[in-house]
């Protein structure tokens, strides 16, 4: 039986409301608009299984969304704010 995947389980209701798919790839797990394929957000798994790391597509590449690095949390956590944050949303 193959192994569970935690966060892609976490990332199924949201993805479902903000109307997004996700593809993991590279390590991580990129959040693109199911209509034009625009980036929304990238999760990375840390150490902690039951934690993320949170970045946004800046137009060019994958970045942390504020000036102090990349921010670590739970995938719950991570997806409402990801909601909340309109820097997120802006290649929509």
């Amino acid at each position: 039986m193959p192994e569970r995947d935690l966060i892609l389980e976490g990332l199924e209701a949201f993805c479902q409301v903000h109307d997004l798919v996700v593809e993991k790839r590279g390590g991580g797990y990129s959040l693109l608009t199911r209509r034009t394929g625009a980036p929304v957000a990238r999760l990375r798994p840390t150490d902690d299984p039951e934690k993320v790391q949170v970045m946004w597509w800046n137009g060019e590449r994958w970045k942390a969304p504020g000036p102090f690095g990349r921010l670590t949390m739970p995938v719950g956590q991570a997806v409402d704010y990801i909601a909340s944050q309109p820097a997120f949303w802006i290649h929509v």
